[in-house]
C-alpha cells in the first residue's frame, strides 16, 4: 500500500517513523507538575431549582461556593474589580450552575439580545467542562446578561483552535439584572454530555467571565496569555456521583415549502415551475455512553446564507466555508482539521457532497438541478474511554437529471448530469501520554455508478481512495510540538475521464518542458502521495517559532472527497516571533515576526520565495495594529500557462496595514489597506473596513465595504496552434488585465427575544476588467512577453467593434474574442428564526439573487452598487418547521 500510494516518499517515511518514535517516548514521560484547583459539585436532596435567574431557592445555599476568581486581562493574575460566586448543583438528570456576578454599578450592566451563539457588548458567564477528563477536549456553555444562551465544543486543547460553535445541545439559561449585578441560572442535562460511566465522576472545570464594558476577563483557574493549552488546564470537578451516560434519541422532522418568482421569464419556456414542497428528518441516537448517531434524510438547508459573489480568472476552483447545519456540526471530528496542522491535506470537503452536478446539457431552455440531492446520510462521532475519538461518515446521492427544450423543434429532453454517489469518511484519533499527545488516521472514498447516459463516463473518475496518518507529539503542555503527516490517494476511471483529470489545473501533466511528468490518455489509475514534518513552540512569553518542509507529488490527487489546489509540489517555511506578553508602559502587548516560504516542483523548479515581516500591537485602550511586509523573489511558474511551459514571475513587494478597534463594545470599527507592486508593472491596492453598532439593546447592524482596483500584467488568456518551436508549437497568449471590484455587506438584525430573531443580510457586488497589451510567451521560462502591434514583433492588432481582437502574426490570423466585462449582482437573505419550543425551530425566509452587466471594461462607481439592486434576478420564498422529539 505504501508503495503504491507514495512513490519516491520511502526516505521522508523512514525519518517520520523515527521522530514518531522518539517524540512519543518524550510525550509519556513528560510530567506536568502544578497540582489542579478543585470545586465539588452538591447532589440535591429536595426539589430541583426553577431556572428562571433568581437563584432564590434554598437549594443554592447547600451547595460549596466558588468565589476564588483572578484576573486574565487586563492585569494577569490580579484581584478582580468586580466579586463572583458561583455554586454547582446536580441530581439524575442535570447540572445546575448558579452565578451571582456582582457589580457595584449595576446600572452599568448591558443586555444586549442576539439569537443564540451571538456576540454583543453584555457580560458573558461561561462554564468549561471536560467529562472524559481526557485533557484535551471540552464543552462550553455560555450565559450573557441579556440571557442570550451560547455554546460551543472545544475539539481540541486549545481555547479557539478546533472550536466549534455549531454545537446546539439542549439545555437552558436565565439571566436576571438586578441592584446588585446580575444573576444567571444555568441547567445542562447530562444527555447532553458525553461521559465514561464511572460511579464517581471527575470532570474537568473552567469558570470564566467577561466584563465587556470594563474590559476584564476574569478566570476559575488563571491561563497565563503566553501559555499554550485550554482543557489541559483545567481544574476538578467533584462530588458528581451515581448518574449514568444517556442513551439519548432525538428526533427532528421538518416540513417546508417555497415558491418562486423569476424574472423576464420567456413565454416559450416550459420550465416555469414555482411551487415546491418536501419533508425529512433528522435523528440523533446515542450509542451506549461514548458515541452518537446523527442521520438525515432528505436535509434541507433552505435557511442557509448565500455564498458571497466573486470573479475567478484563475483556473482553480474557489473555496466556500461549509454552511449547512448536518456536516457542520462534529466537523472537527471527521476532519482533524482543529489540529491545526499548516498546509495538511484537506482528505474531506463536505461540499463536495450535494454539490452542482458536472454534466452538460445543450439547449434553448434548460431546467438543471443547482445542487444535487443528498437522499441520505450518516455520522457516527464521540470518544471512547481509553481516549479514542471516532468520527464516521456515509452519504448517498441519486441519479440527478436535466431538462432541456429546444424551439426549433419543440422536442424536450431529459439528461443525466450526476451519477449515484456513495461516500464515506473515517476519522480517528488515539491519545496517549500525560501531555495528550495524538495519532490519527484519515480515509476518504467515494464511488460513482457510471454508465453512457450524459457521457458521465468520460467525464468523472469511478472510484476514489484517499488518506493518511498524522501525529502530533506534545511537550510541556504544548509548548513544542512535533507535527506531521503521510499519507496517499488512488484514483482509477476510464481513460477519458482519467485523461481529463490529468490535464487540469491540480496537475497540467502536459506540461511540455517537465521531464518528471508525462501525460498518458491511456491511463486508469492514479496514485500519489503526501508527507510533512513540522516542528513549533506555541508558547512563551518572549519566542515563538516553526519550520516545516511537506510535500504532494504529482499524481497525489484528493479532490473527489477532499480539496486541494495542486498537486508535484515540495514546500518549506520557517518563522520567529518576538513578542511580550506582558503589558508594558505603552502597549498591552507586541509581536514582531519573520518567515520565509518557498517552494518547488519535483523537477527542481523553483515557484515561488517569500519573504515577510510582520509586527501587531495592542495598546492598554484595546486599539490593535497589524502590519505586514513581503517581499517577492523572482521565480519560474508550471500553471500560469496552463498545461503550457513554464514563465517567469516577477520580483514584487507587498505592504498590509490593519487597525482593529476594541471588541464587545457597542460600536467597533476596523480598516485594513493593502498595496502590491511588481517587475512588470503590475500592481494590487486593496482597502476594507468594517463598522458595527448596537444603537438599542435588541438592534444590531453593521456594513463591511471593500474595493479592489489593480493590473495584472500576467492574465492568461488563451493557448492557439501555430507557435514557434521555443514555444512547442503553440502560443500561449496572456494580456494585462485592470481590475475593479466594489462590494458591501450589510446585515441588520433584531432580536425580539433570544428565541426569536429577524436577521437581514443584502450584498451589492460589482466588478470590472479590461484587457489590454496583448502577447505571447516567446520561449519556455521567459519573462517578457512578445506584445502584439509593438515595434520589432511583426505583428498587429486591431480591436473589432465588438470587441474582439484581430491579430495578424506574418503568414497567421486569428481572432481574440471580446474579454472586457462589467458584473453586477445581488444577493440577499431576510431570514426569521423562531424557536416556539426548546430545539423545535419555524423559519420564514426570503431571498434574492439578481444578476446584471454594465459597458464592458469601464471601471466601477459606487453607483454601480446601486445599480446592482435594480437588475433583473429571482426571488425565493421559503418557510420551513421542524419539531423536536426527545428528552428534555
Amino acid at each position: 500500500m505504501v508503495t503504491q500510494f507514495l512513490p519516491g516518499l520511502a526516505p521522508i517515511v523512514r525519518v517520520l517513523a523515527l521522530v514518531g518514535t522518539v517524540g512519543a517516548f518524550g510525550a509519556a514521560s513528560a510530567q506536568v507538575a502544578t497540582p489542579p484547583r478543585t470545586a465539588r459539585a452538591t447532589r440535591l436532596t429536595s426539589a430541583a431549582p426553577r431556572i428562571d435567574g433568581l437563584m432564590d431557592e434554598a437549594a443554592w445555599q447547600g451547595a460549596e461556593p466558588i468565589t476564588d476568581f483572578a484576573q486574565k486581562i487586563p492585569i494577569e493574575g490580579a484581584t478582580p474589580t468586580v466579586a463572583t460566586e458561583v455554586r454547582i448543583l446536580y441530581d439524575d438528570a442535570a447540572m445546575y450552575v448558579g452565578a451571582r456576578l456582582m457589580r457595584s454599578d449595576p446600572q452599568s450592566i448591558r443586555r444586549s439580545v442576539t439569537r443564540r451563539d451571538g456576540e454583543s457588548d453584555a457580560e458573558v458567564f461561561t462554564v468549561s467542562l471536560d467529562p472524559y477528563h481526557d485533557r484535551r477536549t471540552s464543552y462550553s456553555f455560555s450565559v450573557s446578561s441579556g440571557g442570550v444562551r451560547g455554546d460551543a465544543y472545544h475539539a481540541q486543547d486549545s481555547e479557539d483552535s478546533g472550536r466549534e460553535p455549531q454545537f446546539d445541545p439542549m439545555w437552558v439559561a436565565r439571566a436576571r439584572v438586578d441592584s446588585a449585578g446580575w444573576t444567571a441560572e444555568l441547567r445542562i442535562p447530562f444527555s447532553q454530555l458525553r461521559f465514561n460511566a464511572s460511579a464517581q465522576q471527575v470532570w474537568g472545570l473552567q469558570l470564566t467571565r467577561n466584563v465587556a464594558d470594563k474590559a476584564e476577563r476574569l478566570q476559575w483557574v488563571m491561563i497565563p496569555v503566553a501559555a499554550a493549552g485550554y482543557a489541559s488546564r483545567f481544574g476538578l470537578l467533584e462530588g458528581i456521583a451515581g448518574i449514568a451516560p444517556s442513551r439519548r434519541i432525538e428526533l427532528l422532522p421538518y416540513v417546508a415549502t417555497d415558491v418562486t418568482y423569476r424574472s423576464n421569464v420567456d413565454a416559450r419556456n416550459p420550465f416555469t415551475d414555482r411551487l415546491g414542497a418536501r419533508a425529512g428528518a433528522d435523528l440523533k441516537v446515542g450509542l451506549g455512553p461514548n458515541l452518537s448517531l446523527d442521520a438525515t434524510i432528505n436535509p434541507d438547508f433552505g435557511q442557509v446564507e448565500s455564498d458571497p459573489a466573486i470573479v475567478n480568472l484563475t483556473a482553480f476552483e474557489q473555496v466556500f466555508e461549509e454552511r449547512r447545519p448536518f456536516f457542520v456540526e462534529g466537523n472537527e471530528l471527521l476532519t482533524g482539521r482543529g489540529q491545526s496542522f499548516i498546509g495538511r491535506p484537506t482528505w474531506f470537503y463536505s461540499r463536495r457532497i450535494g454539490a452542482a452536478p458536472r454534466g452538460v446539457v445543450q439547449g434553448d431552455f434548460i431546467d438543471a438541478p443547482l445542487n444535487t440531492t443528498i437522499t441520505s446520510a450518516a455520522k457516527v462521532t464521540g470518544r471512547l474511554a481509553r481516549g479514542l475519538s471516532l468520527g464516521f461518515l456515509a452519504a448517498v446521492t441519486p441519479r440527478e437529471f436535466a431538462r432541456s427544450f429546444r424551439v426549433d423543434s419543440g422536442t424536450t429532453r431529459r439528461t443525466a448530469v450526476e451519477p449515484p454517489s456513495r461516500y464515506g469518511v473515517l476519522r480517528l484519533q488515539q491519545e496517549f501520554g500525560r501531555q495528550q499527545s495524538n495519532v490519527g488516521l484519515s480515509l476518504t472514498s467515494i464511488s460513482r455508478s457510471l454508465d453512457d447516459r450524459g457521457g458521465l463516463r468520460h467525464l468523472l473518475p469511478s472510484e476514489a481512495i484517499a488518506g493518511g496518518a498524522d501525529w502530533k507529539l506534545r511537550y510541556m503542555q504544548g509548548m513544542y510540538e512535533v507535527t506531521g503527516w503521510v499519507g496517499g490517494s488512488r484514483v482509477s476511471g476510464d481513460p477519458a475521464a482519467m485523461a481529463r483529470l490529468q490535464l487540469n489545473s491540480a496537475h497540467f501533466f502536459q506540461r511540455p518542458d517537465q521531464g518528471h511528468i508525462a501525460f498518458d490518455s491511456t491511463r486508469t489509475t492514479m496514485s500519489g502521495g503526501s508527507a510533512s514534518l513540522r516542528l513549533d513552540k506555541n508558547a512563551g512569553r518572549f519566542t515563538l517559532g516553526g519550520i516545516q518542509l511537506s510535500t504532494r507529488t504529482p499524481d497525489f490527487d484528493i479532490n473527489d472527497a477532499g480539496q486541494m489546489r495542486s498537486g508535484d509540489d515540495i514546500d518549506f517555511n520557517a518563522d520567529i516571533q518576538l513578542r511580550d506578553t506582558k503589558p508594558g508602559r505603552l502597549v498591552r502587548f507586541y509581536q514582531f515576526g519573520t518567515s520565509v516560504v518557498s517552494g518547488w516542483n519535483y523537477g527542481g523548479i523553483r515557484q515561488y520565495l517569500r519573504v515577510n515581516q510582520t509586527a501587531q500591537a495592542t495598546l492598554h485602550s484595546f486599539l490593535r495594529f497589524n502590519a505586514r511586509a513581503t517581499l517577492h523573489v523572482p521565480s519560474l511558474s508550471d500553471d500560469l500557462t496552463r498545461g503550457g511551459p513554464l514563465i517567469g514571475t516577477p520580483a514584487g513587494y507587498a505592504i498590509l496595514g490593519q487597525v482593529t478597534s476594541r471588541a464587545n463594545m457597542p460600536t467597533t470599527w476596523n480598516a485594513r489597506t493593502e498595496y502590491y507592486h511588481d517587475a512588470f508593472s503590475g500592481w494590487r491596492w486593496d482597502l476594507g473596513t468594517g463598522f458595527t453598532t448596537r444603537p438599542a439593546p435588541q438592534w444590531q447592524a453593521s456594513v463591511d465595504p471593500t474595493y479592489s482596483r489593480s493590473v495584472d500584467a500576467r492574465q492568461y488568456v488563451s493557448t492557439r496552434t501555430g507557435g514557434s518551436a521555443a514555444t512547442y508549437g503553440q502560443r500561449y497568449i496572456f494580456a494585462a488585465v485592470e481590475r475593479s471590484t466594489l462590494s458591501a455587506r450589510f446585515r441588520v438584525n433584531y432580536a425580539f427575544t433570544p428565541n426569536l430573531t429577524v436577521e437581514g443580510y443584502a450584498e451589492p457586488f460589482a466588478a470590472s476588467g479590461r484587457f489590454t497589451g496583448f502577447g505571447e510567451v516567446p520561449a519556455a521560462s521567459s519573462n517578457v512577453l512578445r506584445v502584439y502591434g509593438t515595434t520589432g514583433t511583426g505583428t498587429s492588432i486591431t480591436r473589432n467593434a465588438n470587441g474582439s481582437s484581430t491579430v495578424t502574426d506574418g503568414g497567421n490570423t486569428f481572432t481574440l474574442p471580446a474579454l472586457d466585462f462589467q458584473r453586477l449582482s445581488f444577493r440577499s437573505n431576510l431570514v426569521m428564526r423562531w424557536e416556539w419550543l426548546p430545539g423545535s425551530t419555524a423559519f420564514l425566509v426570503w431571498q434574492q439573487s439578481r444578476q446584471g452587466a454594465g459597458p464592458p471594461g469601464v471601471l466601477i462607481r459606487p453607483n454601480d452598487l446601486w445599480d446592482s439592486m435594480s437588475a433583473d434576478g429571482d426571488n425565493f420564498l421559503v418557510a420551513k418547521v421542524s419539531y423536536w422529539i426527545g428528552p428534555r
